[in-house]
């Protein structure tokens, strides 16, 4: 894919942007154990604390005024790489801006921790941010779940397994989610060269978190969320995506099925952005705006 391809307010910061090529291994497992290092940030005005529960690591941002609703947020990365510090102005300023008080996952990567890890760290963190709502004062019922990329798909298949449970989810907010090993089994998608993510990048994530069952004619429950037919019962969502990243016809898609089934869908088609744009240039204009009308559209989901 040539540069020509993004949208012009966005190339420079697209060359600029950093690159980690996790098809070699050695790199991919530096970039991993580095992930565990990234240092955190605060946002003024909002409380960040960390804990654990079963073994699972989380980061909960209570704003100043919280409005008793709250988001359990997955952080992106491929599946293999990535922490929730990473996400902690993004959790913050959801959390200033909304009022919602947000609890982030540390989940386990793949390969070292495949299928079903992460799903299942995910779940415990849901289960904690339902069992101790009341006293973290919060309504049970204004719980929402979302996540960016992998952590976006681990988000509607963690929504998928809520909803299966007989748990409420009032919300899910998915910021250009992988949702479909299927896409990474088709090597037709490896001569786009996509930015930032490829479908080779691609395979390796869901390769190393499924094995030999990427593309497979079916998989478990919650492995990847494209493969579940029956869509039902699935709360509003919001989702973006962008016409020319790799996940821009699966997102669709789901976003299309969704609306089949009867679920009210915002879906934000955002014009000549790689992927994740909003990750590695979250003060740029564009990512602003992407920002601000996800926000919105939470807040008025959330609301009392």
């Amino acid at each position: 894919m040539d540069i020509s391809a993004v949208n012009p307010a966005l190339r420079a910061a697209t060359e600029k942007a950093p690159a980690v090529n996790i098809e070699n291994g050695a790199t991919r497992w530096l970039a991993a154990t580095a992930s565990s290092l990234i240092p955190g940030k605060r946002v003024e005005g909002v409380e960040r604390r960390t804990l654990r529960h079963d073994g699972v690591k989380l980061r909960v941002y209570t704003p100043a005024q919280p409005s008793g609703a709250g988001l359990l947020w997955i952080h992106g990365g491929g599946l293999v790489l990535g922490s929730a510090a990473m996400d902690d102005v993004h959790c913050g300023e959801t959390a200033r801006d909304t009022g919602a008080t947000i609890v982030s996952v540390d989940y386990r990567l793949a390969p070292k921790h495949p299928f079903p890890a992460a799903i299942d760290d995910c779940f415990t963190g849901w289960q904690w941010l339902r069992a101790d709502a009341e006293a973290l004062g919060l309504d049970g019922e204004r719980l929402a779940i979302g996540g960016q990329s992998a952590g976006g798909g681990l988000a509607a298949s963690l929504v998928q397994r809520a909803i299966d449970a007989g748990d409420p989810v009032a919300a899910q907010w998915l910021f250009c989610p992988m949702l479909d090993d299927r896409t990474a089994a088709d090597r037709g998608h490896d001569a786009a060269n996509h930015f930032m993510w490829s479908n080779r990048s691609n395979r390796v994530g869901w390769s190393s978190y499924l094995g030999s069952a990427v593309g497979a004619e079916s998989l478990p429950p919650y492995a990847a969320p494209a493969r579940r037919e029956d869509l039902r019962g699935m709360p509003p969502t919001w989702m973006y995506t962008s016409d020319i990243e790799l996940f821009h016809d699966e997102d669709v898609d789901y976003a299309n099925r969704l609306r089949a089934a009867g679920t009210d869908v915002t879906l934000e088609v955002v014009d000549g952005a790689p992927h994740g744009f909003e990750a590695w240039a979250p003060g740029h204009p564009m990512a602003r705006r992407l920002f601000a009308t996800a926000r919105d559209w939470l807040g008025e989901r959330l609301a009392p």
